[in-house]
Order: structure tokens, then C-alpha cells, then sequence
């Protein structure tokens, strides 16, 4: 029973994150007068706000992973059972993909759209596995001190990774494929998504060969 109650949490917990990366995208192109190095600011700030509560809330209660990779990579590390993990990916996807209808729902869009928003080759690839590494990376770093550091880092992270990739950093393979079901600033070609989806998993590769080990706070 409490597998099901964790996964249904981190469905709702990713669906928020969905909320926030769709609807503040969809907010800021709306609102930025066709500058879309302001569209980009502005998402990428409330996406790393929304981050740093969602993480605070609902840790407690499913992990607040919100991430396959990041699921993986707990179980990897032994702090996540990997009997758990089927239930919370699953979770993770329907509830990011809940997450692109429910904004579609308030900003009055169809709620079923696909991607149109051409993001691919080498460049970008390699933008999304440095971006995934290095949140798994700062996870593991900033976990020796304690959830307010991970959400903190995490938040911090991703609001710079907007920036400084090539790929704006998705990192996470629910919210990849979310994000192919929605037309707006923040959207992916579904064709782009099983690339960007294997960048993140060699990231994780790579962060688990370096960081399996949990760094000790000095």
C-alpha cells in the first residue's frame, strides 16, 4: 500500500512540475513581446522556484524524484528500493503528462497537441547529457547536507542549465516526453525525444561511475 500512496504523491508532485514549465513558458512568450531571451528568463526562474518547493513538499512523502533518472540513480545508490521504481516512473509520466493538460486546461489550449519545436542534433545531445550529469551530479553533492541544500542546489541548477546548454535542460525523460504533447514555448518534436532521452540516460551512466559513492560533509 505504501508504494502506490508514494507513487501517487510523486505524480502529483511531477504534474506540478509540469504546471510550471509548460504554464510559465506559455505565460512568458505571451507576456515577453517576441523576445525570447526574456521568454527563456522568465521560465526558467519560476521553473526553479516551483523546483526548490516541490522538492521541500513532497520529499517527505515520495522522494519528491519527480525524474526517472533521478529514481534510478537512488536505487543505484541503495537509497530507494528498486521494487518501488517501476510504480514511481510510471507515476512520473502520467502525472507529467497530467501536469502539460492542466496547463493547456488554463491558458484555454486544446488539452491534446503535439510538439512542433524542432530541438536536435549533435550540439544539443551533448547538451542534454551535460545538463542531466550535472544535476545528478549537484543531487548527490548537496544531499551530505540534508533536503534544504538538494532543493536549494537542485533549484540553483536548473534555473542556470536554462542558460548554459545547448538544450535548455530537460534532464528528465517524463518531462521529455510531456513536453512532446505540447505546442507552446516549451515544447519538443516527438521524433526529438528518444534522442533526448538517451543523452540523459548515458549522463546517468556516467554520474553513477563517478558519484555512486554518497560524498561526506567536511
Amino acid at each position: 500500500m505504501f508504494r502506490y500512496r508514494s507513487a501517487l504523491v510523486e505524480a502529483l508532485a511531477t504534474a506540478f512540475l509540469l504546471i510550471a514549465v509548460v504554464g510559465s513558458g506559455i505565460m512568458a512568450e505571451r507576456l515577453s513581446g517576441g523576445n525570447v531571451a526574456l521568454a527563456l528568463l522568465a521560465n526558467a526562474i519560476a521553473t526553479g522556484g516551483a523546483l526548490y518547493a516541490l522538492i521541500i513538499a513532497f520529499a517527505s512523502h515520495s522522494g519528491a524524484h519527480m525524474n526517472p533518472v533521478v529514481t534510478v540513480m537512488a536505487c543505484a545508490c541503495g537509497e530507494f528500493r528498486w521494487r518501488d521504481a517501476p510504480a514511481h516512473i510510471v507515476a512520473q509520466i502520467a502525472g507529467a503528462i497530467g501536469g502539460v493538460w492542466l496547463a493547456h486546461g488554463m491558458f484555454d489550449l486544446p488539452i491534446l497537441e503535439l510538439g512542433s519545436h524542432a530541438r536536435t542534433g549533435a550540439g544539443q545531445w551533448l547538451g542534454e547529457l551535460v545538463a542531466t550529469f550535472g544535476l545528478l551530479v549537484v543531487i548527490r553533492g548537496a544531499g551530505a547536507y540534508g533536503l534544504t541544500s538538494v532543493a536549494g542546489a537542485v533549484a540553483a541548477y536548473i534555473t542556470g542549465a536554462y542558460w548554459f546548454t545547448s538544450s535548455t535542460s530537460f534532464v528528465n525523460p517524463a518531462v521529455t516526453i510531456a513536453r512532446a504533447l505540447t505546442d507552446t514555448f516549451a515544447g519538443i518534436r516527438p521524433e526529438d525525444a528518444p534522442a533526448f532521452i538517451a543523452a540523459q540516460c548515458v549522463g546517468l551512466v556516467l554520474a553513477l561511475t563517478l558519484m555512486r559513492r554518497k560524498p561526506q560533509p567536511r
